[in-house]
C-alpha cells in the first residue's frame, strides 16, 4: 500500500471512528491540535519530530501523514530524511525498515 493509500486510509478510520465515538475523536483531536500547533518549537519542528516519532514507532499511517504534513510546511526532503534517521539511531534496525516508508511518502507527496 503506497502513502497517499495509508493515508486515505487513516482519514477513512479517524471519520468511521468520528462516526462511533464522537466525544473520544473530537478530545484526541483538540489534544493533537493543541500538541502540533504553535508553541515554543514551530509546527514544522514539531511536524519533523513526529516523522521521527513515526518511524521509531513503526506506524506506516503515521510516517505517511507525518510526512505529508512536514512537506506542506515547507520542510525539505533532507530534513525529513535527518529527522527520520534520528529515529534509527534510537531504534536500530527495525527503525531502518521503515526508512523506506518515508521514502514512498517523500516521492508520493513531493510537489
Amino acid at each position: 500500500m503506497g502513502a497517499k493509500e495509508l493515508e486515505k486510509k487513516f482519514q477513512t478510520t479517524l471519520a468511521e471512528l468520528k462516526k462511533r465515538y464522537p466525544r473520544f475523536v473530537d478530545a484526541f483531536h483538540k489534544f493533537f491540535e493543541t500538541a502540533e500547533g504553535e508553541g515554543v518549537l514551530d509546527r514544522k519542528t514539531k511536524e519533523l519530530i513526529s516523522v521521527a516519532l513515526a518511524v521509531k514507532s513503526q506506524c506506516p499511517y503515521c510516517i505517511a501523514f507525518h510526512v505529508k504534513n512536514a512537506l506542506s510546511l515547507g520542510a525539505t526532503e533532507s530534513e525529513i530524511l535527518e529527522s527520520a534517521y534520528l529515529a534509527v539511531l534510537m531504534g536500530g534496525g527495525p527503525a531502518l525498515a521503515y526508512m523506506g516508508y518515508v521514502f514512498d511518502a517523500l516521492k508520493e507527496f513531493k510537489k
